[in-house]
């Protein structure tokens, strides 16, 4: 029932007994008998207006059907707990309180649950959602991965409890044994997106030789369901850490006829989990038969090998000479050549000892004593006829250099030094006394501009103008003043002498004229 309203006074004028409210008491029993009439209630209609959550965190929108509109707020903390958010034109069933705004007298309902419209909002909902990934180039095929053929270590991302992760192991146990690390999650609810995205960058995150072993593929597994159901796999969050994992990864997620975006996504996408198992690991008996194959095969192809090169080699042998046949030449050359050689050897003999009887008279002491004496005496006289041209050479170098040093005497050296320096000093003082110092010396003055140019006009001056002033003793920097021939005298600059300081004044010549240049 709605509150009773308060009165508070009653018109005599008026003649009637109708209580006055205020507009405050008015609003706030209509919001009471809102709230009371109503209650919580399911509101079907078309989002508009929505242009996502306020600077606070809440949303503001209006649900609208083909003849009616009412406003819609989504609180902060209901908007980061929902399943679905809300997007502009989906059509929505929103679950929440019927009250008013008293401060624009209307009313509204404030939204704690919201889902699609049925399954064509749901369909609307993925292909908008498959289209932005899709642009963004989340499904190319140049970003899948190949599965390892042999993977030593494999993680699935499944709910510990339901049937999924028996089938798997399973098959897993049937075909090959293999190190299995499961992370469990949900996979239905409002949790379910979240914590498969973190079991996705969970296992990526695992060190390669860390205390647990980092997955060689990834398996999302799941059974079949609705699309609500299953819609947790179409989040977007899971189907970016999907496209960012580094390890290969099998989407398994309901059966052969569903889809998600995580299939999308994924490196590989199996029609059931069953069919995940046998995709991650090979069947052993199979290997074992294809071992065996190959095995077969190798033996005959290399048995079929070492036939071919016998044969050729069998071919080849019959084309080749004997070996007696390749060395009876050499031999019989041989044989001739060993024949001839001792007969030469003795005639060499003969013949050298035949030489050595005619010269063995010539090879006497005697002779061999003599030749030495001979080549001793022509040193000795060689040496003696060396010392006297060395004595004479030395003899007329000495005198040669006698005759010189008599006269390299020091005072002639001194006397043209001083007639140097006499030279330089005139020229020094030349030069001093056509310098422009000397007559700075005779109490004159230059006058330069900032850029250090001679001023030799006063017409060339501007009032206000900065100039330097050089005398004899030193410089200083000055200011010409407006409308005057005075000037005020300033710092002098960085590189200027360090002369006193003090005020300069400029006084005009006799006649209007200047001082002009001195040059």
């Amino acid at each position: 029932m709605p509150a009773p309203l308060r009165q508070t006074t009653t018109t005599a004028t008026s003649g009637t007994n109708v209580a006055e409210l205020t507009v405050s008491e008015l609003s706030n029993a209509v919001k009471k008998t809102l709230e009371q009439t109503y209650g919580y209630v399911r509101l079907r209609g078309e989002i508009t207006g929505y242009r996502g959550p306020h600077g606070s965190g809440h949303c503001y929108f209006g649900l609208k059907d083909e003849k009616s509109k009412i406003e819609a707020v989504i609180w902060r903390g209901v908007f980061s707990a929902l399943r679905f958010k809300p997007q502009e034109g989906l059509e929505v069933i929103a679950t929440g309180k019927i009250t008013t705004f008293p401060g624009s007298s209307k009313y509204q309902i404030m939204i704690e649950a919201l889902e699609p419209a049925g399954a064509g909002a749901l369909m609307a909902l993925l292909e908008e959602r498959k289209r932005k990934l899709g642009e963004e180039g989340l499904f190319a095929e140049a970003r899948k991965q190949l599965l390892p053929h042999f993977p030593r270590v494999i993680g699935i991302v499944t709910s510990p409890t339901g049937a999924v992760i028996r089938d798997m192991m399973h098959g897993f146990n049937e075909r090959f044994p293999a190190h299995v690390l499961l992370w469990p999650v949900r996979v239905q609810g409002e949790t379910c997106a979240a914590e498969v995205a973190q079991a996705i960058r969970g296992f990526n995150a695992l060190p390669a030789n860390g205390p647990i072993p980092r997955p060689d593929v990834i398996i999302v597994a799941r059974g079949g369901g609705s699309l609500e159901d299953l819609w947790g796999f179409n989040e977007e969050i899971v189907v970016r850490a999907a496209a960012d994992s580094a390890i290969p990864l099998i989407s398994a997620v309901g059966h052969e006829t569903d889809w998600t975006l995580l299939d999308l996504a994924a490196d590989a996408r199996a029609p059931t989990p069953t069919k995940a198992a046998e995709w991650a690991v090979p069947k052993y008996s199979e290997l074992i038969d294809q071992t065996a194959k190959l095995s077969d095969r190798l033996r005959v192809g290399l048995r079929r090998g070492l036939e071919t090169h016998r044969s050729a080699l069998r071919a080849a042998s019959r084309g080749l000479p004997r070996a007696q046949d390749l060395v009876a030449l050499p031999r019989q050359r041989f044989d001739s050549i060993h024949q001839r050689l001792g007969r030469a050897l003795s005639a060499n003999t003969g013949a050298h000892a035949r030489r050595l009887a005619k010269v063995a008279p010539r090879l006497q002491v005697r002779l061999l004593q003599q030749r030495v004496e001979a080549c001793d005496k022509r040193l000795h006289l060689a040496w003696h006829r060396g010392s006297n041209a060395l004595g004479r050479i030395s003899g007329t170098r000495r005198t040669r250099f006698e005759r010189v040093s008599g006269r390299l005497t020091p005072q002639l050296v001194l006397n043209r030094l001083d007639r140097w320096r006499a030279l330089l000093d005139g020229r020094a003082n030349m030069l001093a006394s056509l310098s422009y110092q000397s007559v700075l010396r005779r109490g004159f003055a230059l006058v330069r501009d900032a850029e250090g140019r001679a001023i030799r006009q006063s017409s060339a001056l501007s009032s206000g103008q900065l100039i330097d002033i050089e005398f004899a003793d030193g410089r200083i920097a000055a200011q010409t003043l407006a409308g005057s021939a005075e000037t005020s005298a300033a710092p002098p600059a960085a590189t200027r002498s360090s002369a006193p300081r003090a005020s300069a004044t400029k006084k005009p010549l006799p006649g209007g004229g200047s001082q002009g240049s001195l040059f």
